[in-house]
């Protein structure tokens, strides 16, 4: 379903990004690579934003681990919709901004597109080092910091969680697309027999983001979670890799078809008209 032929614009601004980051930069939150973009431009698109959890190296499953949001096109008409993956591993909410990722999306964004937007395994990491400085400030408010970036080598402002988490939602929505926001999916660590859920941050503040502003949202933590509860651990244990934050190509489809249960259940049905039926989802995800 995917085109790797890119427009000018997006050309431009992928290579524009690259020139600000410094390469150690590079290295570190994944390898410069071609983006994919909408198989038709006549077509809504449905984009995923995010980090490795959903679109992983290429999104070819070549390194043996896979993102949820490779999985997700077989569910989807294709004669109707483009489904675009641009989650890009190593990525922060903070660093999917700075490293011009979300511009490459903003110029092929228009009026009825959809951005399923995930974002918080790596934005608890360091705020200023020289290896990611991929963290953002952790919450929901106006807080910033300033600092001299010293992996990118460049004056920052540095904003929380929900501040990049709003404004991904603002820009979506000056484009008269529909933003939804997922929270992240949970690892594969347990207590108690449970696995556990981040409620108190990234998950719990997405949601209040998504709340505030009047955004649909998947929980993804809390509801793959339960999934998983009831699996048990070490039927879980094949969905990971040895880190326990990357799925699978079975972990991947799993949480996949669990994605596309909640967008089947918001109320505003965003993706509604381009899903496939049950019977002929089945059918295509199997072929």
């Amino acid at each position: 379903m995917y085109s790797h032929t890119f427009i000018n614009r997006e050309l431009f601004v992928h290579f524009m990004a690259l020139a600000i980051v410094a390469p150690g930069a590079m290295r570190a939150q994944g390898p410069t690579r071609p983006m994919p973009s909408p198989r038709d431009s006549t077509l809504p698109t449905l984009f995923h934003i995010g980090d490795s959890t959903v679109r992983n190296g290429s999104g070819d499953g070549s390194n043996g681990q896979w993102g949820w949001g490779d999985l997700t096109p077989c569910y989807f008409d294709g004669n109707r919709v483009n489904v675009v993956n641009r989650a890009l591993g190593g990525r922060s909410s903070r660093t999917y901004l700075t490293g011009g990722q979300w511009d490459g999306v903003l110029a092929m964004l228009k009026p009825g597109d959809i951005v399923i937007m995930q974002f918080g395994h790596n934005d608890g990491g360091a705020v200023n080092d020289t290896s990611r400085a991929r963290g953002s400030l952790r919450g929901i408010g106006n807080e910033t910091e300033e600092i001299d970036n010293l992996l990118t080598h460049k004056h920052e402002v540095v904003h929380t969680f929900g501040w990049y988490m709003r404004k991904f939602i603002a820009d979506t929505r000056a484009k008269r697309a529909t933003p939804v926001v997922a929270s992240l999916v949970p690892r594969n660590r347990w207590e108690n027999g449970a696995v556990q859920r981040n409620k108190k941050d990234y998950a719990g503040w997405a949601e209040e983001v998504a709340r505030a502003d009047g955004v649909a949202f998947l929980d993804l933590n809390e509801q793959i979670a339960r999934e998983y509860d009831a699996l048990g651990e070490a039927k879980v244990m094949p969905f990971f890799v040895e880190d326990r934050t990357h799925t699978t190509l079975e972990g991947a489809k799993f949480s996949a078809r669990l994605v596309i249960a909640e967008l089947r259940r918001l109320p505003t049905k965003p993706v509604g008209v381009y899903l496939l039926d049950e019977p002929a989802a089945v059918r295509s995800c199997k072929s």
